[in-house]
C-alpha cells in the first residue's frame, strides 16, 4: 500500500490521534519511528502500539510509474513528522510568541536569541545538531544589544523553539525584552551528535 494509514477512519484530527472516541484509550508520548520490513516505516506510541504506517518503494523510482510511490527518504521524513504530533499539540506555559517587532511574522511567532560570540564559536555544532534533529536554524537578521550582541532566530513550532533555546543557551524573546521561563521537565531529548566533528547527518537518520 502506498501512502500512510493513520487511524483507518476517513477523516482524522488530533483528538483521534491522541485518544479513541470513547476517551478511555490513550496513545502516550513519546512516539517513535521504526522501520518495518524493507518498504515501510511505522510510528508507535510509548506502549509500542502501531499508530501509522508509511510505505515506500525505492526499487520503482527508476520507472515513470514509480513516481506515484514515496521514496524511503520521503517516507522517513513523513513518519518523523507524524511522530512529533504530541509535541506540537502540547503547548507549554510561559513560552509565548514574541508578538511583534520589525522582523516578526505571525507564521513564525517564536523568537530565540543566541549570543553572537557563542554562535561564532559553535556554529558548525549548532548547524549539525539542528539538521540531525530537524530543528530550523533560521536567522531573522535582527541583532539585539543587551550586555552583549545577540542574534535572533525564528520558529513556527513552539517545541522547536524551546529545544533550540534549551540546547544552545538561548534567550526567549517576548516583545522587546528577554523572557526567562522555567525549563519544562518533560522536554524531549534531542538526538546527540556521533563522531563529532566528523559528523554526517545522513549516517544518523533513524
Amino acid at each position: 500500500m502506498n501512502g500512510s494509514e493513520l487511524t483507518g477512519r476517513p477523516r482524522c484530527s488530533h483528538s483521534v490521534l491522541m485518544m479513541s472516541s470513547d476517551q478511555k484509550r490513550r496513545f502516550p508520548a513519546p512516539w517513535r519511528v521504526e522501520q518495518s520490513g524493507a518498504d515501510c516505516y511505522e510510528v508507535r506510541d510509548a506502549n509500542g502500539l502501531r499508530l501509522a504506517s508509511v510505505h515506500f518503494r525505492d526499487d520503482l523510482q527508476k520507472w515513470s510509474f514509480g513516481h506515484s510511490h514515496l521514496t524511503s527518504d520521503e517516507a522517513r521524513r513523513i513518519a518523523k513528522a507524524i511522530a512529533r504530533l504530541p509535541e506540537f499539540l502540547m503547548q507549554r506555559q510561559g513560552f509565548y510568541p514574541r508578538g511583534g517587532g520589525d522582523r516578526w511574522k505571525p507564521s513564525r511567532p517564536y523568537h530565540v536569541a543566541l549570543e553572537d560570540s557563542y554562535v561564532r564559536a559553535h556554529y558548525d555544532r549548532i548547524n549539525a545538531l539542528c539538521r540531525l534533529n530537524s530543528i530550523p536554524f533560521n536567522a531573522t537578521g535582527e541583532n539585539i544589544r543587551d550586555e552583549g550582541l545577540w542574534c535572533v532566530y525564528e520558529f513556527t513550532w513552539q517545541t522547536d523553539a524551546i529545544l533550540f533555546w534549551d540546547t544552545f543557551e538561548g534567550r526567549w524573546l517576548r516583545g522587546t525584552e528577554f523572557h526567562f521561563p522555567e525549563r519544562p521537565n518533560d522536554l524531549p531529548a534531542i538526538k546527540p551528535l556521533k563522531n563529532w566533528p566528523k559528523f554526517d547527518p545522513k549516517n544518523a537518520r533513524g
